[in-house]
């Protein structure tokens, strides 16, 4: 989204001081030393290039262990026998530091498969709690979606595993859901995933954000592409969806339910859908992912609100986490005349999260491990909105 300087830089409302020059960055940042990670979807398409319009030169098997070698702007090279190419990098969990020997390899996958301890449960029965409660091929939101549950539902209790229980319908489809929402279920039965996941962190405050739910908009998708880098040609609406899903998986960690307005990079639905979504299912906050865009030598992140009343406290609980330090700095807090906000009957904040139209700011914003800081830091920050 392009940056209007009447409302932002130059805004009274931008609570910020002076912005610094960027240092130009030498080169492209790789992963600077590789590490084995597991495959959390169904199925994974290997791609010849870093980007998902590459041809396909193979597939990974939910749960199969990869090396990693480099990281380009959310996309991961990596190899597992003989096949090797680029994947979407939040379809994998990092499960060791370094995978340099096929030693290690084989250490890590037999650490990851020890690190998650299962029970069986026998003939449990268990009622859904959630008005509505997606069924999974496995034990998280990376795996595909088998089905659904309404509130009422009862299911049988097959096996548990950390937060996650795999059940089975009256009807006989068997998934797994998260277990906070089965009535008897938040008792774990198992323990924790290991140290050395990459799984967001759990913070649990009585109340706060378990069960609220949260609308998450990649902004862009299909035909518009937002802004494009002026260095590397990054697609906005690339880098909105990926950090979204990272949102996704924060928010839901911390025991909030997310629904996307987007979820494929084909998905384009207008901005009164987006909006739309929120109010027919009664949620609790919207969120709008952005990357920004100026002809000013302008760098860093910008956190936008439309409704004092409505809005602001909101948008201040996550410009203050991102504040804390993502990697670029926080330009703070600005009034933002945009649909998605002043349309909005939800307490609503609009994030743009570097500027591709700078260098500096481009090559940053295209790692993952930025993109991941950054959805963190949201996440923190809307539920701090809750907790106060």
């Amino acid at each position: 989204m392009r940056l209007k300087l009447h409302t932002a830089v130059l805004s009274a409302c931008l609570l910020t001081s002076s912005i610094l020059a960027p240092v130009l960055p030498s080169s492209t940042a790789y992963a600077s030393t590789a590490y084995s990670a597991k495959v959390y979807a169904s199925s994974l398409n290997v791609r010849s290039e870093p980007a998902a319009s590459a041809a396909v030169t193979g597939t990974l098997a939910g749960g199969a262990t990869v090396t990693v070698t480099e990281e380009q702007h959310g996309w991961l090279k990596v190899r597992a026998g003989s096949v090797s190419g680029w994947v979407a990098g939040y379809y994998l969990k990092r499960t060791s530091g370094s995978s340099s020997t096929s030693a290690s390899s084989s250490a890590s996958k037999a650490s990851a498969k020890s690190a998650v301890k299962t029970s069986a449960v026998s003939s449990g029965t268990a009622v859904v709690t959630a008005s509505s409660l997606r069924m999974r091929g496995g034990p998280g939101t990376g795996h595909e979606v088998v089905g659904s549950l309404q509130s009422g539902n009862k299911v049988t209790i097959l096996l548990r595993q950390g937060e996650w229980s795999r059940v089975r319908t009256a009807g006989g489809t068997v998934g797994w859901v998260s277990s906070q929402y089965l009535s008897g279920g938040a008792v774990r039965s198992a323990s924790t995933v290991s140290s050395n996941s990459q799984t967001p962190s759990v913070v649990r405050k009585s109340g706060s954000i378990r069960g609220k739910l949260i609308i998450v908009d990649p902004g862009h998708g299909g035909t518009d592409p937002g802004m494009l880098g002026t260095t590397y040609n990054t697609m906005e609406k690339d880098l909105t969806l990926q950090t979204s899903l990272y949102l996704r998986d924060y928010l839901t960690a911390k025991g909030a339910r997310v629904e996307m307005t987007r979820t494929r990079g084909e998905q384009k639905p207008a901005l009164s859908q987006r909006v739309q979504l929120g109010r027919q299912l009664g949620a609790d906050a919207f969120v709008s992912i952005h990357y920004n865009s100026s002809p000013k030598n302008v760098s860093g992140t910008l956190t936008f609100f439309y409704s004092q009343q409505n809005d602001l406290r909101l948008a201040r609980a996550v410009e203050t986490r991102l504040g804390e330090g993502i990697g670029l700095r926080s330009n703070g807090l600005s009034f933002g005349d945009y649909h998605i906000l002043r349309e909005n009957p939800l307490p609503a904040t609009l994030v743009e999260l570097g500027f591709l139209s700078n260098p500096y700011d481009e090559a940053i914003v295209r790692k993952a491990a930025y993109q991941r800081k950054a959805a963190q830091a949201v996440a923190e920050g809307v539920a701090d909105y809750f907790n106060k």
